[in-house]
Protein backbone atom coordinates (compact mmCIF):
# COMPACT_ATOMS: atom_id res chain seq x y z
CA UNK A 1 0.00 0.00 0.00
CA UNK A 2 1.28 3.66 -0.85
CA UNK A 3 2.21 5.23 2.14
CA UNK A 4 0.46 8.50 1.09
CA UNK A 5 -2.78 6.44 1.09
CA UNK A 6 -2.63 5.75 5.11
CA UNK A 7 -2.56 9.54 5.76
CA UNK A 8 -4.77 12.55 5.42
CA UNK A 9 -4.73 14.83 2.98
CA UNK A 10 -3.67 17.53 5.34
CA UNK A 11 -0.41 15.18 6.76
CA UNK A 12 0.55 14.49 3.22
CA UNK A 13 0.78 18.39 2.64
CA UNK A 14 2.46 19.12 5.81
CA UNK A 15 6.36 19.51 6.06
CA UNK A 16 7.53 19.98 9.94
CA UNK A 17 10.44 22.36 10.24
CA UNK A 18 12.62 22.27 13.83
CA UNK A 19 12.95 25.95 14.15
CA UNK A 20 16.38 26.28 16.36
CA UNK A 21 19.55 25.07 14.27
CA UNK A 22 17.32 24.57 11.25
CA UNK A 23 15.66 27.76 10.88
CA UNK A 24 17.27 29.91 13.61
CA UNK A 25 21.09 29.81 13.96
CA UNK A 26 20.26 29.96 17.85
CA UNK A 27 24.21 29.81 18.34
CA UNK A 28 24.19 30.65 21.95
CA UNK A 29 22.14 28.12 22.93
CA UNK A 30 18.98 29.12 25.43
CA UNK A 31 20.82 32.43 26.36
CA UNK A 32 18.61 34.80 28.10
CA UNK A 33 15.84 33.27 26.41
CA UNK A 34 15.06 35.76 23.30
CA UNK A 35 14.93 34.68 19.38
CA UNK A 36 18.36 36.61 19.08
CA UNK A 37 20.39 34.74 16.00
CA UNK A 38 20.03 34.76 12.61
CA UNK A 39 18.59 32.73 9.39
CA UNK A 40 20.39 29.78 8.97
CA UNK A 41 21.91 29.75 5.23
CA UNK A 42 19.08 28.69 2.57
CA UNK A 43 15.99 28.40 5.28
CA UNK A 44 14.72 31.48 4.26
CA UNK A 45 14.42 30.71 -0.06
CA UNK A 46 13.59 27.07 0.62
CA UNK A 47 11.07 27.72 3.67
CA UNK A 48 9.28 30.08 0.71
CA UNK A 49 9.97 27.64 -2.31
CA UNK A 50 8.41 24.58 0.07
CA UNK A 51 5.13 26.79 1.12
CA UNK A 52 4.34 27.08 -2.23
CA UNK A 53 3.49 23.35 -2.64
CA UNK A 54 3.42 22.27 1.12
CA UNK A 55 1.98 23.79 4.44
CA UNK A 56 4.84 24.64 6.76
CA UNK A 57 4.04 23.71 10.79
CA UNK A 58 7.37 24.50 12.95
CA UNK A 59 8.12 22.85 16.10
CA UNK A 60 10.32 24.10 18.78
CA UNK A 61 10.88 24.02 22.62
CA UNK A 62 10.39 27.62 22.98
CA UNK A 63 6.57 26.72 21.98
CA UNK A 64 6.36 24.88 25.52
CA UNK A 65 4.00 26.32 27.76
CA UNK A 66 6.16 25.66 31.11
CA UNK A 67 8.76 28.08 29.40
CA UNK A 68 8.89 31.22 31.26
CA UNK A 69 8.14 34.61 29.89
CA UNK A 70 10.70 36.65 28.15
CA UNK A 71 9.87 40.10 28.47
CA UNK A 72 6.65 39.62 28.92
CA UNK A 73 6.06 37.37 25.86
CA UNK A 74 5.89 33.42 25.24
CA UNK A 75 8.48 31.78 22.92
CA UNK A 76 5.53 31.41 20.21
CA UNK A 77 5.51 35.26 20.35
CA UNK A 78 8.67 35.66 20.28
CA UNK A 79 9.48 33.35 17.39
CA UNK A 80 6.21 35.02 15.33
CA UNK A 81 8.16 38.25 16.12
CA UNK A 82 11.53 36.64 14.81
CA UNK A 83 9.59 35.34 11.42
CA UNK A 84 7.83 38.70 11.06
CA UNK A 85 11.42 40.03 11.43
CA UNK A 86 12.32 38.25 8.11
CA UNK A 87 9.57 38.22 6.20
CA UNK A 88 8.96 34.48 6.43
CA UNK A 89 5.93 34.73 8.83
CA UNK A 90 3.26 34.48 6.34
CA UNK A 91 4.84 30.93 4.97
CA UNK A 92 4.21 29.57 8.39
CA UNK A 93 0.87 28.30 9.27
CA UNK A 94 1.43 27.25 13.23
CA UNK A 95 4.12 27.18 15.50
CA UNK A 96 4.18 24.57 18.20
CA UNK A 97 5.93 22.65 20.78
CA UNK A 98 4.17 18.96 19.93
CA UNK A 99 5.25 17.06 17.13
CA UNK A 100 2.41 17.59 13.95
CA UNK A 101 1.26 15.11 11.68
CA UNK A 102 3.22 15.73 8.42
CA UNK A 103 5.31 13.75 5.38
CA UNK A 104 8.07 14.44 6.92
CA UNK A 105 10.07 16.65 9.62
CA UNK A 106 13.62 18.47 9.19
CA UNK A 107 15.62 18.57 12.23
CA UNK A 108 18.82 19.43 12.81
CA UNK A 109 19.07 16.60 16.11
CA UNK A 110 17.30 13.61 14.49
CA UNK A 111 18.19 10.36 13.55
CA UNK A 112 16.81 8.86 10.69
CA UNK A 113 15.59 5.13 10.98
CA UNK A 114 16.76 2.54 8.56
CA UNK A 115 17.58 -0.17 10.60
CA UNK A 116 18.00 -0.70 14.51
CA UNK A 117 21.81 -1.50 13.50
CA UNK A 118 21.99 1.90 11.71
CA UNK A 119 20.51 3.43 14.33
CA UNK A 120 22.51 2.46 17.36
CA UNK A 121 25.27 3.22 14.99
CA UNK A 122 24.33 6.68 14.03
CA UNK A 123 23.79 7.49 17.72
CA UNK A 124 26.45 6.22 18.82
CA UNK A 125 28.32 8.68 16.51
CA UNK A 126 26.01 11.36 16.95
CA UNK A 127 26.63 11.30 20.91
CA UNK A 128 30.07 10.42 20.59
CA UNK A 129 30.12 7.13 22.95
CA UNK A 130 29.39 3.91 23.33
CA UNK A 131 26.00 2.40 24.30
Amino acid sequence: MDYLQLVTQEEANTIAIDFDGVIHSHHLGYHDGTVYGYPIEGAIDNIKKLAKKYTIILYTAKAKPDRPLINGKTGIELVWEWLEKYNLDSYIKEITAEKPRAICYIDDKAIGFKSWNQTMNDLKEFIGESI
